[in-house]
């Protein structure tokens, strides 16, 4: 006999629980707008679940998926949309992941030739992102596509490359591309191989020659709009040197903000992030309302190179409120395989800086060890995917963030709504 967990996951992968795919709105007015949200999570957080070890957090989680009442909330923030599985910072990876009850969608901002502002988490990343080598616009790619070379015994002398940058491209040729998933092959021999590099814990389904559609970012903010969903543009750093024909650094993030405004979005419906702090301090003066909720970003690699307490309340001083750190900045773990606060989680918080967090469901199969980057201060208390719900437990209750950036924002807006978070 099927356990009633069991069947209430598999029905919800099929959409057929009422409390599932739930009409949903947000507090500043969907309703009245006309706008609903159906919130469908699929399988993956009920599999998450079913396979924590046994605890108070594990049976209250089943607890929820047994109500079935699950909501879109701001604390579950798409990633460059639905990454995981959808090619980034397209249309249908929006989409995907508002309809997985992401309440804030990512479009990072860089620029092309003609200085439009358009959604690629890099200026020169077209060539693992799109399908630009496979069309004719290869010929303006600074790098061209070199295959791999080996020896006589097949050992990899040099790998297969490219670089293609949107800044060598007009508005109109970058519409012309397609979006596929952010992956190359290194021992490429041929452009084909070397656009198949994908991971296989992620797939190339949705990367068809009609789907991965490229956005402007002003197209981004009435997607978003019409999705009912708040925004947190990324201000990406540019491969070129700027100024860039007399395109300035300030005009840059000027013009990113003057594109909400123009929108009529609300500045409360946006969060402006940059790794640059020059960037924070420029939204923070002169577009203070945009300024308040702006995001600085921390690009630390280990945690030697994190700020520590006295830089933290340096940030707060100058007006920054909200920093955000990789996961790993933010927890550590015990002799005992318990995930704790980090000594940085502390600090930003005595500094009364908010914290927001990436990225969660981006490091592939988590029971096989060894999960990189985003686990390195805590792996060793990581034994099973399933353990993905207690490092959004600590994020969440223990240090306290306001908000989690996930390539599969299902998984948070699950954990989210059965939490009673914003």
């Amino acid at each position: 006999m099927m356990k009633p967990f069991l069947t209430m996951a598999l029905a919800a992968c099929a959409g057929l629980m009422p409390g599932v795919a739930l009409a949903d709105h947000d507090d500043d007015g969907d309703a009245r707008r006309g706008r609903s949200a159906a919130v469908q999570l699929g399988p993956r957080p009920f599999f998450l679940v079913q396979d924590m070890l046994d605890s108070p957090l594990k049976r209250e989680l089943q607890a929820c998926a047994q109500r079935g009442i699950f909501k879109r909330t701001q604390f579950s923030i798409g990633h460059r949309g639905a990454a995981l599985q959808f090619p980034e910072h397209t249309r249908e990876s929006y989409e995907a992941g508002a309809r997985m009850g992401a309440g804030i969608l990512e479009c990072d901002v860089t620029f092309t030739k003609d200085k439009e502002l358009v959604c690629r988490h890099a200026q020169n990343d077209l060539h693992t992102t799109t399908n630009i080598l496979a069309t004719p616009l290869a010929a303006k790619c600074i790098q061209p596509f070199t295959p791999a070379t080996f020896d006589a015994t097949g050992r990899r002398l040099t790998a297969a490359n490219a670089e293609c940058r949107t800044s060598e491209l007009t508005l109109a040729e970058f519409k012309t591309l397609r979006g596929k998933m952010d992956a190359a092959n290194p021992n490429a021999r041929t452009v084909a191989e070397y656009l198949a590099g994908t991971a296989n814990f992620r797939t190339d389904l949705y990367s068809g020659p009609t789907s991965g559609t490229l956005l402007t970012h002003a197209e981004s903010i009435e997607l978003f709009k019409r999705l009912g969903v708040k925004m947190t543009p990324e201000l990406k750093s540019a491969s070129v040197a700027m100024p860039f024909d007399s395109f300035t650094q300030q005009a840059y993030a000027q013009k990113m903000i003057d594109e909400y405004k123009r929108a009529g979005v609300s500045p409360r419906d946006v969060w402006p992030q940059s790794f640059d702090k020059g960037d924070v301090q420029y939204w923070v003066r002169n577009e203070p309302a945009f300024g308040r909720q702006a995001v600085y970003l921390d690009d630390a690699n280990t945690v030697a190179d994190l700020p520590a307490a006295a830089e933290l309340a340096g940030y707060r001083a100058e007006g920054i409120r909200i920093v955000a750190p990789p996961v790993f900045a933010l927890l550590t773990a015990d002799a005992s395989g318990n995930i704790l606060p980090s000594q940085y989680a502390r600090d930003a918080r005595r500094a009364g800086l908010d914290i927001i967090t990436w990225t969660v469901e981006r490091s592939g199969i988590l029971a096989d060890g060894n999960n990189g980057f985003y686990f390195q201060t805590f792996d060793s208390a990581i034994t099973r995917d399933g353990d993905l719900m207690r490092v959004l437990d600590v994020l969440a209750q223990d240090v306290g963030v306001i908000g989690v950036f996930s390539d599969w924002p299902a998984t948070v807006s699950f954990y989210a709504s059965c939490k009673g978070l914003k």
